[in-house]
Order: C-alpha cells, then sequence, then structure tokens
C-alpha cells in the first residue's frame, strides 16, 4: 500500500492566521450584534409577548440587526473554524456565501440604477408606511428622527404626510395634543439651544404653509436624499468599489 503526502499544505499558514484573525472580529460582532437585538426586544417586551413582532405595522430596526449579526456570526465562524482546521468545505462555504452577498450587492445597485423611478417609489411608498407606525416602536421612532435631523427633512415629500400619523394627523375629530404638528426633529435646530424641545413641532402646519420655513425643515426626505446622492456619489462609489474588493480577496 502506497501513501501519498502532499508537499505543501492546502491552506498556507500565513493566510491561515491571517483568515483566523481577521474572521474572530466578526464572529464576535456577530455574536455582540445578535445580543444586542435580543437585549432591544427584552427592553420593548417582545421576548414576553412573541406576537408583537407579527402586529408591527412599519419597520423594526432590531430585525436588521439581528440579520446582519446572523450572517456576519455564520460567515466568521466559518471563517474561523475553516482556516483553523484547515476544513476545506467551510473555506468554499465561506467563500461562496462571500460571492453571493457580492452578486446581490451588485445586482441590486444595477437594478437601482436601471429602474431608478420604481426604487423611488418604493422608498416613498416605504417611508410613508413607517410614518404611519411612527408611535408604535420606539427604534423605528428613533430612526426616523435621526434621518429627518441628519438630512434636515420632514416627512417623505412633505410635512404633510404626517397627516398618515394617528397623533399628528389634522381632523377635527383628532384629541391628540400633536395635532396638527410634526415631530420634534422637524424642527430647526438653534445652537444655542442647551435643552431639546421635544414641543416645538406642535401646531407648526395650522399656520399658513408659507410660514413653516421659519420653524421647520420643509423639504421631504426623499427629495433630501436625491440631492445628497449626486453631491455625493464618487464618496458612495468609493465605498462600494472597497468593499467590493475585500469581498473579491476573502473569496479568493
Amino acid at each position: 500500500m502506497h501513501y501519498y503526502r502532499y508537499e505543501n499544505a492546502e491552506v498556507s499558514c500565513c493566510y491561515k492566521y491571517l483568515m483566523f484573525s481577521y474572521n474572530i472580529i466578526f464572529w464576535l460582532a456577530g455574536a455582540a450584534f445578535i445580543a444586542i437585538g435580543f437585549w432591544a426586544w427584552s427592553e420593548k417586551g417582545v421576548l414576553l409577548d412573541l406576537t408583537q413582532v407579527t402586529r408591527q405595522h412599519g419597520f423594526d430596526p432590531v430585525w436588521l440587526v439581528l440579520a446582519v449579526g446572523a450572517i456576519t456570526f455564520i460567515l466568521g465562524f466559518a471563517g474561523c473554524v475553516g482556516a483553523l482546521r484547515e476544513n476545506i468545505c467551510l473555506l468554499k462555504f465561506f467563500s461562496g456565501i462571500i460571492g453571493f452577498i457580492f452578486f446581490l450587492e451588485l445586482t441590486a445597485a444595477v437594478l437601482a440604477f436601471v429602474f431608478q423611478d420604481n426604487v423611488r417609489d418604493w422608498i416613498n411608498e416605504f417611508f410613508l408606511a413607517n410614518i404611519k407606525a411612527y408611535r408604535e416602536d420606539i427604534d423605528l421612532q428613533n430612526l426616523i428622527d435621526s434621518l429627518q435631523k441628519l438630512n434636515h427633512c420632514c416627512g417623505a415629500k412633505d410635512p404633510d404626510d404626517w397627516d398618515l400619523n394617528v397623533y399628528f394627523n389634522c381632523t377635527d375629530n383628532n384629541p391628540s395634543r400633536e395635532r396638527c404638528g410634526v415631530p420634534f426633529s422637524c424642527c430647526l435646530s438653534d445652537p444655542a439651544d442647551t435643552v431639546l424641545n421635544t414641543q416645538c413641532g406642535y401646531d407648526v402646519r395650522k399656520v399658513g404653509k408659507g410660514d413653516w420655513s421659519n420653524f421647520i425643515y420643509v423639504k421631504g426626505c426623499i427629495p433630501a436624499l436625491e440631492e445628497w446622492l449626486p453631491r455625493n456619489i464618487y464618496i458612495v462609489a468609493g465605498v462600494f468599489i472597497v468593499i467590493s474588493l475585500l469581498q473579491v480577496n476573502i473569496c479568493t
């Protein structure tokens, strides 16, 4: 009986430990994301009543955190164990998933460019749906407030989009104190203010539209995004290229 021994290991020692150290960071990061996601759900009481997951009318940011955490954890595990144990099957699985993600990113970028109007309509509908659910989830509320403050915008197309929310709509039978108002994140920021005024948007839309610009941002978040992209297209393209090159190098 003859035995054959490979002169070189299938996975080089340098690449082995480099890949292991690189992926253990992602493995730990994935575990941290998952822990943060479940902690956020426990704070909202979702873990005590799982039916709340199906009753959500808007986007729950915790889902995104859990999805990113799960994918990162699985990829980190496959990369770490595959490199450390020189398990070719795990390394092929790792490379295949990275390649698949790269393909999805490339496809999404091409489709977004080709179907710009459809993407704009989808983003608009998505934003409006979450405006309706603004008060139903604290994480969603914080996300929308952050988007409006960072982009100096209010609503999807204009501040009147907040009529879709039961707390902010201007109907006569709305008993809410926030009737005909907007969230505080729509208010013009004053550098001199040291205390956040969460009531600054009350009754703002009761005055004429011509006076809105004295108190709140009048530009919608969709137009603000459309203006932001051309100004930062090279930064967006550069980030995409860097991420793509990293993924290609990992696969190879």
